[in-house]
């Protein structure tokens, strides 16, 4: 077993089969996290780009209240699609090519955003980058943790949370400065193709996983991978798991073996992203219904970069207290504070503190989110679970974001909000249960952890 992390590509003068030098392994290093961390930023961006845009879009492709829902649920809509595909055909076809063709229709959709004429293109051309972006979580996270080493992983893996949010807030800066232009969003929208021509620049060259082909049976360019790269992979826990999952596919995710980690997975990860994604996308909405609506822009800064404190905090945890400290008392607390702001939403003090508790914890533990779901699966199930798990946090997310306004309109701010905190419960019931404790294990002993129960 080789115990130096990967870092970096051969250059042309390496001879093949010959080990990288050190400046070699540090360049691929480089290059693969900052292809993982954009892609995951670029993620967050399409995402949080259309909050403050979703007053002048409605406006000027005059949406009704159904359509303004399908915009902001479109992305999430093609997530449910693109994680179980693209997950799939990772764990079939391989890494590699997967993780470059998913950035291109990112490319492709955000310049397509500039030229809509009405809400249906709009919501048509949300929904395939909504896929890509379903790519984007089966595919990144799996293939960053397997070139990673088992020390440090989770802070590493929860580093690319950090870009999702850094994302999502420039993402809300952008908007903020074409507010006050016409046609505005449009621009704002489609800004997103620069990011993602710098990513298709990054992700040429990146080798496949030395993990994946271990799992399918092709050890010789494994270890070929693992000398040349000074990749730390526990070969003989790799090998026995492939020989222990002998189904793969969808249907093994229901299995005995894997459903335990299935449910988990899908569960946690929706009832973290359903609140977020459903308040900050009608931001502005919930704050009107609160009586608060002259100060939502400056609320939205606040609540986006208090958002990346706290996934910083959560990434500067997650190995130090393990994975369910990190988990499961913020289920309760954010849970708390959604209900205290419903039962008094008319204290200002109270709304402020409820919410920015809310941001910060809720932030913090989706940090998990780039971690938990690739630890639990084996190598040859890893991105088909992860990208189902990414699929079923969406449903809920989209469910969340196209019911909300209708909510608002005819139950209130008070409801939505009570609805916000039941599911964070369900998520802190869901997790007290099944959660794995799988700090500093190796990715092939930490799935084991996680069928085992232990």
């Amino acid at each position: 077993m080789a115990t130096t992390p990967v870092t970096e590509q051969n250059e042309p003068s390496t001879p093949p089969g010959a080990p990288a030098t050190e400046r070699e392994r540090k360049r691929l290093h480089t290059k693969l996290k900052l292809a993982t961390q954009i892609g995951q930023g670029i993620d967050g961006y399409i995402i949080g780009g259309i909050g403050l845009a979703m007053g002048a879009i409605t406006d000027d492709l005059h949406l009704s209240s159904m359509e303004q829902g399908l915009v902001g649920a479109s992305p999430l809509i093609g997530i449910f699609i693109g994680g179980p595909l693209f997950g799939r055909l990772a764990d079939r076809f391989g890494r590699r090519p997967v993780f470059l063709m998913d950035m291109l229709i990112f490319l492709i959709g955000s310049v397509l955003q500039f030229f809509v004429a009405d809400g249906t293109q709009l919501i048509l051309i949300r929904l395939v980058m909504g896929v890509a972006i379903g790519g984007e979580y089966a595919i990144g996270a799996p293939l960053l943790s397997e070139y990673a080493g088992r020390l440090g992983r989770g802070r590493l893996l929860a580093s690319l949370e950090i870009s999702w949010y850094v994302g999502y807030a420039l993402a809300t800066v952008v908007g903020a400065l074409f507010t006050s232009v016409d046609g505005g969003w449009r621009w704002s929208l489609a800004s997103s193709a620069v990011i993602a021509v710098v990513c298709v620049a990054l992700r040429g060259g990146i080798p496949e996983s030395a993990r994946w082909l271990l799992s399918r049976g092709r050890r010789d360019e494994a270890e070929a991978l693992i000398e040349k790269y000074g990749i730390e992979v526990d070969v003989e826990a790799e090998l026995d798991d492939r020989d222990e999952v002998r189904q793969d596919g969808f249907r093994a995710l229901f299995s005995r073996q894997h459903l335990r980690s299935t449910v988990f997975a899908s569960v946690f990860w929706a009832a973290l992203v359903l609140p977020y994604f459903a308040i900050g996308t009608f931001w502005t909405e919930v704050f009107e219904a609160l009586h608060m609506g002259d100060n939502a822009v400056a609320a939205l800064l606040v609540y986006s970069f208090t958002a990346v404190a706290g996934v910083t905090a959560g990434c500067l945890v997650v190995d130090r207290i393990g994975r369910r400290k990190l988990l499961i008392p913020p289920f309760w607390i954010t849970a708390a504070c959604l209900a205290l702001v419903a039962v008094w939403p008319s204290s200002t003090p109270v709304i402020v503190v409820g919410f920015l508790f809310f941001i910060f914890l809720n932030a913090a533990s989706s940090a998990l989110t780039a971690v938990y779901p690739l630890e639990v699966f084996p190598t040859s199930l890893r991105t088909t679970g992860v990208g189902f798990a990414t699929a079923m946090s969406r449903v809920g997310a989209a469910i969340g974001t196209f019911l909300l306004p209708m909510g608002l309109d005819h139950f209130g701010a008070e409801f939505v909000l009570l609805i916000g905190a039941g599911v964070l419960v369900v998520g802190a019931l869901v997790s007290q249960f099944l959660a794995p404790e799988t700090t500093d294990l190796d990715l092939a002993r930490a799935a084991r952890t996680a069928r085992e129960g232990a």
